[in-house]
């Protein structure tokens, strides 16, 4: 078993870095391989939902023994020019998966864009109300401040 650190050194290496790479490589050709394209954008697609399901159901995976490793081997798997698993994962599981509820995911994210902006207006009308009254607080210390006489001004009369 490796150790924890160097596992997940390895999986940014090669989940992340290595991929990210290629995908530039792919991006940056003057005449950018369409297939090749498509490949690298299915595959940012299974690590982004394969890092949302890690986060959430961390507590249930983190036990199981080699998790790391395993992880590691699916990775490799995925962009690996012999197996491309990308093309088995997303043609069998993700894509029929979300073709089938994009109407209902759609809808979804719509909501939730709607209510995070009704969030974040709330939020910032909040920091403004605060900001005002700190801000109208301060200047009321300055007006008190210089409405006290000082002791260099009581000295001469």
């Amino acid at each position: 078993m490796l150790g924890d650190v160097i596992t997940r050194s390895l999986v940014l290496l090669l989940g992340y870095v290595y991929p990210a790479y290629e995908c530039f490589k792919t991006v940056e050709k003057n005449r950018a391989d369409i297939e090749q394209l498509r490949f690298w954008c299915q595959y940012w697609i299974i690590v982004a939902v394969l890092t949302v399901i890690e986060k959430i159901g961390d507590i249930f995976l983190s036990w199981v023994p080699m998790y790391g490793e395993l992880k590691l081997a699916f990775i490799v798997y995925l962009w690996h020019p012999k197996t491309k698993g990308t093309d088995y994962v997303y043609e069998t599981f993700l894509q029929p998966y979300l073709t089938k509820h994009e109407t209902e995911i759609d809808r979804k994210l719509l909501e939730v864009k709607a209510r995070a902006w009704d969030m974040a207006l709330l939020y910032l009308q909040n920091v403004t109300s605060q900001g005002q009254s700190k801000f109208f607080e301060f200047l009321q210390y300055l007006a008190k401040q210089s409405a006290r006489p000082t002791t260099a001004t009581q000295e001469t009369h």
